[in-house]
């Protein structure tokens, strides 16, 4: 087990055990994992050694990292007992948020009444999504009760990810009518001309990730369909002068590679029954130097204005793999050293 073998062994003062049972031993399989992988997580993460005899589990350690293992295991094993599966990510969101296992999730008009119980599910057509930390949590939170919501950090945060997410579950609903998503196309806009193809096949390549957060809420077929029939556009950020984008979840992605002007021009695009998400990464402005970014611009002018959200990450929020978490960190502090 090379997770669990990381794990210390625990000190003699804290060989103290917490006690659960399962009732059903299928449920209890996938909870422990192939060759009890989900258990090796839970031991690793929380610094506690997870036993399993018969239908019993015991957790050994520390009270506090007992209780909040126990706390886990009991709330994903709640999760597994609604037909739903867990897997790394869902575990480490438990543990994360201090819970696992939700209630199903709930209309899409409950989810616009601020999600009163506190918990956050978001059904696309493949999958639902939730928030994977209390960062994750308060952005979604935003997405739905403001007409424009910054998401600032660094990447693998989520921060586009969950937006596209919002906004599918949102059209779905019948709340929007289309997705319009949108990203600066810098360096496509100093060599387009040179790119084979026609506009659509030389923008495409710096829309890709855009694409692939669609392609993971939709059937690629409904994907492709709705392009067809416009209810979702993807397009450089330079194609939006001039319009007017009602009823509509826009996302404006790598935000902080517009222009002080095109964020103007962007954000003034907001039509009746609309919503705006902007996101970026304060740390990866690949504009001309000397180039003011709109990004920063924006949350000085737009700080105080009514209706507006700003949602801020850092490296602890990152999703992806935990070393790109340590690697952000250490140019976090690199920068700060050398400031």
């Amino acid at each position: 087990m090379g997770i669990s073998a990381l794990t210390p062994p625990p000190r003699p003062e804290d060989l103290h055990e917490t006690l659960l049972e399962f009732a059903d031993n299928r449920l209890l399989i996938d909870l422990c994992g192939e060759f009890d992988r989900n258990l090796a997580q839970i031991e690793h993460q929380l610094g506690v050694h997870i036993l399993r005899r018969g239908n019993q589990i015991a957790v050994v350690g520390a009270l506090e990292a007992r209780t909040r293992a126990a706390t886990v295991l009991t709330a994903l094993y709640a999760r597994l007992q609604t037909g739903r599966p867990i897997d790394a990510g869902e575990i480490d969101a438990a543990i994360r948020m201090g819970e696992g296992g939700r209630s199903d999730a709930p209309s899409l008009d409950e989810q616009l009444e601020m999600f009163a119980g506190g918990r956050y599910e978001l059904r696309t057509r493949k999958k639902q999504v939730e928030p994977r930390t209390e960062a994750q949590k308060a952005y979604v939170k935003n997405l739905f009760s403001n007409e424009l919501a910054f998401g600032i950090g660094p990447a693998g945060t989520g921060k586009t990810y969950l937006a596209v997410a919002v906004g599918v579950t949102m059209m779905i609903g019948g709340h929007v009518d289309r997705i319009i998503l949108s990203r600066p196309a810098v360096e496509a806009g100093e060599r387009l001309g040179f790119l084979p193809g026609d506009m659509k096949e030389k923008v495409d390549p710096y829309m890709q990730p855009l694409y692939d957060a669609l392609n993971d809420f939709l059937p690629a077929k409904q994907v492709q369909k709705l392009i067809e029939e416009k209810r979702i556009e993807i397009a450089p950020l330079a194609f939006m002068r001039g319009r007017t984008l009602a009823n509509a979840f826009v996302v404006l992605d790598e935000a902080q590679n517009a222009t002080t002007m095109q964020m103007k021009m962007f954000l003034t695009r907001l039509g009746e029954g609309s919503r705006m998400v902007v996101t970026g990464d304060r740390t990866q402005v690949d504009l001309p130097k000397g180039t003011a970014s709109g990004l920063a611009d924006a949350e000085r002018i737009l700080k105080d204005v009514k209706g507006v959200s700003f949602n801020y990450f850092t490296a602890k929020d990152v999703v992806r793999h935990p070393l790109v978490a340590r690697i952000i960190e250490a140019y976090d502090r690199d920068d700060g050293a050398a400031g």
